[in-house]
């Protein structure tokens, strides 16, 4: 097991090479949950993310025959970046390997620290297997993700900051992947204060470490897409498991939808960028699958390393959800004015019109017809309903 000792040592290790990130109230997520809610803002961290951390942590404590060999890993990604930044640190030789699918901004990234990088699988497991084959034949020393007990240590440095900021703190709510970062953060927060509650979160269709604690023993699951790949892992750690079965209180589960609304809500609001795993705590709180009142909760934003594409995706997908974004159907008379009058009824409601299609030939419309497909700009669900009301009400047939 890991001692507090270890965490002690590693935060002044780490304290060389990173600046504490802030812990940042928000009013906006505190008026939604009834809480104080404090954001650990660790996407601000070095590579964007938590894992620098325990990455780094572990290089430090390698043998001089160890450097000399060079360090392998596997990693969703921002593990690879906190190993390749940690390795370049110290001049030591490092391949990642990454699983096919992860988001070109962490690949491009881990190589932009030094790192050579391996593509394979279709996700963690898989880059994992074949990292401990290139490890077999080259003698490279092997750098597990959460499932080493110099990384959980450097990991837990999250938890000594946010107690040494906000000593107070009632609950600490992380995202949960192999599990590092809670048995980390789990071990720090309860013995500098007992009573505190650590809650982790994972998402619905990666929760391996919440089905093994209720079956008493370790699970793998099946894969499963998620837009939180940096959680997404089909087994814990043995290490890891046993810390959270000792240290964490609870683990819940988020929908992809919820991950997505936080996202979307983070930019927003709080004017950040993050990833999915980097949300997936923030979605518990707004979705209220955490049962907590007038309580000081830490937040662990453990990530902001998102691809752009997806973020667009996001929004788009956010903005529809919300009501602020329609798309409406409807055939009109292929006559002069027809149109324009539609157009009329749109601006009287306040409704802008980000874009027109007009179809006169298309199969399936009546001749002297014409079908007209609309992406219109609202201020919210209501907004939208009341304006495709109106339409139904002026005649207009329309599909949304």
């Amino acid at each position: 097991m890991v001692s507090f000792e270890d965490v002690q040592k590693a935060h002044s290790v780490i304290g060389k090479l990173l600046e504490p990130t802030a812990l940042m109230h928000s009013r906006t997520f505190s008026n939604i949950s009834g809480n104080d809610i404090y954001l650990k803002m660790e996407n601000f961290q070095k590579t964007g993310s938590f894992k620098i951390r325990g990455a780094y942590n572990r290089i430090v404590n390698l043998t001089e025959e160890e450097m000399a060999k060079g360090v392998i890993t596997a990693s969703a990604g921002n593990h690879a970046q906190g190993v390749a930044y940690a390795a370049g640190s110290k001049g030591i030789k490092a391949i990642v390997v990454m699983p096919e699918s992860t988001p070109i901004a962490k690949v491009m990234a881990t190589k932009g620290y030094g790192a050579e990088v391996v593509l394979h699988g279709n996700g963690y497991d898989d880059a994992y297997k074949k990292a401990l084959d290139i490890q077999a034949s080259s003698g490279m020393t092997f750098i597990h993700a959460f499932n080493d007990p110099h990384v959980i240590a450097g990991q837990g440095t999250v938890g000594i900051e946010m107690l040494e900021h906000i000593a107070d703190l009632d609950m600490i709510v992380a995202p949960v992947g192999g599990g590092g970062l809670i048995s980390g953060i789990g071990l720090a927060a309860k013995t500098i204060k007992p009573g505190i509650k650590v809650v982790g979160v994972e998402t619905e269709g990666f929760d391996a470490m919440k089905r093994s604690l209720s079956e008493g023993e370790l699970t793998t699951i099946n894969l499963a897409n998620t837009i939180a790949d940096g959680i997404a892992v089909r087994k814990p750690g043995n290490l890891t498991f046993s810390m959270v079965q000792k240290y964490v209180d609870d683990i819940v589960t988020v929908t992809e939808d919820e991950i997505a609304a936080a996202i979307l809500m983070l930019l927003e609001r709080a004017k950040v960028i993050v990833e999915g795993a980097g949300a997936v705590a923030l979605a518990a709180i707004m979705d209220k699958k955490i049962l907590a009142k007038d309580k000081k909760i830490g937040v662990v934003v453990s990530g902001g390393n998102i691809d752009i594409n997806l973020v667009s995706m996001i929004i788009h997908k956010g903005l529809i959800k919300s009501g602020r974004k329609v798309e409406i159907k409807t055939i009109l008379k292929d006559k002069p004015g027809q149109l324009r009058g539609l157009i009329d009824l749109l601006a009287g409601a306040k409704v802008n019109i980000v874009s027109i299609n007009h179809y006169r030939d298309k199969e399936g419309i009546e001749l002297g017809f014409a079908e007209v497909n609309m992406v219109l700009e609202t201020k919210n669900r209501e907004h939208a309903e009341a304006l495709c009301n109106m339409l139904r009400n002026k005649g207009y047939k329309i599909e949304i």
